[in-house]
C-alpha cells in the first residue's frame, strides 16, 4: 500500500474520531459523567492562566454543572475540521443547547471554535473556545443587541460573529454593481482563510 493511500486512510479515521470526540462531549456533559468527559481532553489541558490538568478541569466542570443548571441538551449540528499535521486539527462545530435553570428554561445557539491533538494513537480535544449567538428563556425571543440573557445576571455579547471578519465587512459595505469574487480558500485552509488572521476573541464565562 503505498504512502498517499496511507494518507488518505488515517485522515478518514481521524475525521471519524474527531467527529466521535464531540459527540461524546455531549453525552458525557449532559449525563453528568465527569470522568468520561475529561478524559476527553488532553491530559495537561489548560484550565485558567494557574490551573491545567484534569483533576482542575473535572473541579471546573463541577462547580458550573451543580451551581447553574438542573439539566442540560446539547445538539452538536455543522462540523468542519481541517488539519495542520497528521496529529493536529481546527474545528468549527455548531451547537444547539438547552438547560434548565430553576424556574426558567434557557435555549442557546453557539459555535465551538475547537483545536484537536492526537496523542498516542487517539484525537483530544486541546482546546474549545465557545462562541455565543444568544442564550435566553424559551418564551422570550433574543431581539436586539446583548443576546446571552441568563436568568439573574446582566445581558452581554456572546462573540458568535467575532471569529470571522465577513460578519462586520458584511454590513459595512454594500457592493455597487456586480461584486468582485475572490479565488477559492486552498484545501485545508477554508476557516483560516475566513479567519483572515484576526486573533481570538475573548469570551465571557458564563
Amino acid at each position: 500500500m503505498d504512502d498517499k493511500l496511507l494518507h488518505r486512510i488515517d485522515r478518514l479515521e481521524s475525521l471519524d474520531e474527531i467527529r466521535q470526540l464531540v459527540a461524546k462531549y455531549s453525552l458525557s456533559l449532559d449525563m453528568r459523567d465527569l470522568d468520561a468527559h475529561v478524559n476527553l481532553f488532553a491530559p495537561d489541558i489548560r484550565v485558567s492562566r494557574e490551573l491545567s490538568g484534569r483533576e482542575n478541569l473535572k473541579a471546573w466542570v463541577d462547580d458550573t454543572l451543580r451551581n447553574q443548571f438542573t439539566g442540560t441538551s446539547h445538539h452538536v449540528g455543522n462540523h468542519i475540521i481541517e488539519f495542520d499535521d497528521p496529529d493536529h486539527a481546527v474545528g468549527v462545530l455548531y451547537s444547539k443547547n438547552e438547560h434548565e435553570c430553576g424556574p426558567e428554561w434557557v435555549i442557546m445557539q453557539m459555535l465551538y471554535w475547537d483545536d484537536y491533538e492526537r496523542i498516542d494513537g487517539r484525537w483530544y480535544f486541546r482546546r474549545r473556545l465557545p462562541c455565543y449567538w444568544y442564550a435566553t428563556d424559551l418564551n422570550k425571543p433574543p431581539l436586539g443587541e446583548l443576546k446571552m440573557r441568563w436568568p439573574g445576571r446582566e445581558p452581554y455579547h456572546g462573540a458568535f460573529h467575532d471569529l470571522f471578519p465577513s460578519w462586520k465587512e458584511f454590513w459595512a459595505n454594500k457592493p455597487e454593481g456586480t461584486p468582485e469574487v475572490a479565488a477559492p480558500a486552498p484545501v485545508e485552509q477554508f476557516l483560516k482563510t475566513m479567519r483572515r488572521g484576526t486573533p481570538a476573541p475573548k469570551i465571557r464565562v458564563r
